[in-house]
Formats: structure tokens, C-alpha cells, sequence
């Protein structure tokens, strides 16, 4: 098992792909803590499933935009399962509208859940990860901030934000034996993929060298590699997973 003995936490895990990360990460060995926000049902279902198997799995409410809620649930999880020493940032938000109807409300909110809630996690559990001089932090990106293509601007805009966050703070604590990486991926077929319409989809397919969308189960099998000592070398990247644009 990749990570064996190894506690993950990973943000928005209720959700397609965020749910598929803490089933690979289970599979792998890991003890899992995830947060959600609007889907307490999902993720209880999430845990329950995955305990029936022997897991430890535990779910948490947590608005990423909260800092000092970030900060005590970092103590609370390693009250409960260990120190966390990955750390998946996925929680996100986007809202499929044309540039000229983006209020500045909108533009707002897509930016503080992706990019500043990305922040105050992160410097919630980095200082544990500091002190223990460990720990693996991957980014949730997106091609949209990443190519020209048909996709909000205020979405493209965080995602694109998160890229320079991973290089820069990769540089920072890879002194502490810190790696942080960011995974882009392409068009999904579930998750955000299931708001692009279908006329979209069909020439993501046409340019696309694989001719197909992708899988949450693929992008987790990445973010699990990637957190994984089998990764060791690899830091500040930002690494594809499109099926080749």
C-alpha cells in the first residue's frame, strides 16, 4: 500500500472528485479525514461505507473560509486519527455564466472558495507538517486556468491562481521536507464536467488525443502517486491529467 500509516485530509469530499480521492486514498492504507459543506448526507454515507471495510474514516463540516475553524480542526483530527501529513486541497466552486453577466458578488465568491479558502487551509495544517518536517500537499487545479478555452473567466482566473500559489509555496518549505504539487485535469465526467453542455463535450473529444473525457478515479489515482513516496522527487509541478489537449 502506498500509504500505509499515513493520515490524509482532504477539503470538499463529498463531492465526485473529492470522494473518489478518499476511496483511493483508503485503498492505499490511509487513515482519511475529509470536509464538506452542504452534503452532510453524502459524506456520512461516504464513511459508513468505507468503515463497513475497516477503515478509519471521519468526516468533518468545515467552511473553508473559516481560518481559525481550519486551525482547530487540524488539532481535532489529530486528537482522533494522527497528525495530518497530506493535505488535498479540492474544495471548490464555479458558476457557468458569460463574462458580462459576472457580478462582482460572483467573481467574489468563485475566488474566496478556490484560491483564499485554499490559503487558510493550507496555513491551518502546513505549521503541524512544519514542526514534523513532513508532509505532501496537492492542489486541485483545472485546465480551464490553464489553456484557451470556452469556460467562465472568474473560474479560469482561480484556477490559474492556484498554480503560482503551489510554485511558490513549494519553493518556500521544501526546506521543511515539504513537497506541494498541483494536479490540472481536463474535462471530467462527473463533478463540474456534468454543467458543460454537450456540444462542449463533443469537441473537448475532437481535440482530445485519448478522443474521451476522464474519471474522477483517474485524477485521484495521480493525487494518491503524487502523495505517495513513490513521488519523492517530483515538487512544484503542476501535472496534466486531460487525455492530451
Amino acid at each position: 500500500m502506498l500509504l500505509q500509516d499515513r493520515t490524509a485530509f482532504v477539503t470538499g469530499g463529498s463531492g465526485a472528485v473529492g470522494s473518489a480521492i478518499v476511496r483511493t486514498f483508503v485503498k492505499e492504507g490511509a487513515r482519511v479525514a475529509f470536509s464538506y459543506r452542504d452534503h452532510a448526507d453524502r459524506a456520512q454515507a461516504l464513511v459508513a461505507e468505507l468503515e463497513a471495510g475497516g477503515a478509519t474514516v471521519r468526516a468533518y463540516p468545515l467552511d473553508v473560509l473559516d481560518g481559525q475553524a481550519a486551525q482547530a480542526l487540524d488539532r481535532q483530527i489529530e486528537q482522533e486519527i494522527g497528525p495530518v501529513d497530506i493535505l488535498v486541497n479540492n474544495a471548490g466552486l464555479t458558476q457557468v455564466m458569460p463574462f458580462a453577466l459576472i457580478e462582482e458578488e460572483d467573481w467574489d465568491q468563485v475566488m474566496d472558495i478556490n484560491v483564499k479558502g485554499t490559503f487558510l487551509v493550507t496555513k491551518a495544517f502546513l505549521r503541524g507538517m512544519i514542526r514534523r518536517q513532513r508532509g505532501a500537499i496537492i492542489n486541485l487545479g483545472s485546465l480551464a486556468g490553464m489553456r484557451i478555452l470556452e469556460v467562465p473567466v472568474h473560474y479560469a482566473t482561480a484556477k490559474s491562481a492556484i498554480m503560482g500559489f503551489t510554485l511558490s509555496l513549494a519553493r518556500e518549505v521544501a526546506r521543511y521536507q515539504i513537497r506541494v504539487n498541483a494536479v490540472i485535469p481536463g474535462m471530467l465526467s462527473a463533478g463540474v464536467g456534468l454543467n458543460v453542455p454537450d456540444r462542449q463535450k463533443e469537441e473537448y473529444k475532437r481535440y482530445c488525443t485519448l478522443g474521451r473525457v476522464g474519471t474522477p478515479e483517474e485524477v485521484a489515482d495521480l493525487v494518491v502517486f503524487l502523495a505517495s513516496e513513490r513521488s519523492s522527487y517530483i515538487n512544484a509541478q503542476g501535472i496534466y491529467i486531460d487525455g492530451g489537449i
